[in-house]
């Protein structure tokens, strides 16, 4: 609770008018002293710098990184937006090993701008208004998503997501990334099977939970990816056809 509300107070102390300059993603994406060698491994299939400039990060952001105790978002977005951002990452309790906590708090230490925040999968306690930004890659499927082994019940995703249309200020932007499936289907089905997502659905969800369309973008499409593979196949593993939206909160 205290960190949502630190998240809350760190999200009201910077005018909007601080947000005019685009974020320095590029530099930050080539300072790879600063990341760890797992991540940068994973920049030619995620195109960072490109995504991110498509997507309008902007300096002085308060960002929140949905899923993101990998690091690998927030290793990029810190230093780009500035001492004055702040980057809240989001980690389900069913993710988040001691060990990943360790090394998540090792990398807070060297870079102060962030912090990591956990709450039950089912529950993601994100504060409200507190955001300029949110960002969730390959994540959004596992909403339709339930495991009695990782204990991850049955959720419904207008529910989860109103959490997340609270958590966003009036205007903030939301970029959701995920893998293509093939349209139709059961949904939960395809993503207990393939772990992949009608786009159509994830459109469908995110209108009817208040957000707009602001833009789509195919630069992480891949033509070669028949959609019938699960995605952590080798044969397709960080290769997937996957698609990006970028909504906003009116």
């Amino acid at each position: 609770m205290r960190s949502i509300i630190l998240a809350g107070l760190l999200a009201a102390l910077v005018p909007a008018s601080a947000w005019a300059e685009p974020a320095d993603v590029a530099a930050a994406v080539a300072a790879s002293t600063s990341r760890t060698e797992a991540n940068v491994k994973l920049d030619e299939g995620r195109k960072p710098a490109e995504m991110l400039s498509f997507l309008g990060l902007e300096k002085g952001m308060r960002v929140l990184d949905m899923f993101g105790a990998n690091q690998y978002w927030a290793e990029i977005i810190a230093p780009a937006i500035g001492p004055e951002g702040f980057v809240v990452v989001w980690q389900p309790n069913q993710f988040l090993s001691d060990k990943r906590r360790a090394t998540f708090a090792e990398f807070a230490g060297r870079q102060k701008n962030v912090l990591l925040i956990n709450s039950p999968f089912e529950q993601p306690s994100v504060g409200v208004g507190a955001y300029d930004f949110i960002l969730m890659n390959l994540d959004y499927h596992d909403v339709y998503w339930e495991s009695a082994e990782r204990k991850i019940n049955r959720m419904e995703p207008d529910t989860w997501l109103k959490r997340l249309y609270d958590a966003a200020k009036p205007g903030a932007i939301v970029g959701i990334i995920d893998h293509a499936a093939a349209p139709g289907g059961d949904t939960r089905e395809v993503v207990e099977k393939l772990h992949r997502i009608d786009p159509a659905v994830v459109k469908a969800d995110f209108l009817r939970a208040g957000f707009v369309l602001d833009a789509e973008s195919d630069m992480l499409k891949n033509a070669a990816d028949d959609h019938s593979l699960n995605v952590f196949d080798d044969k397709i593993r960080g290769k997937t056809d996957r698609f990006i939206f970028k909504f906003r909160k009116p």
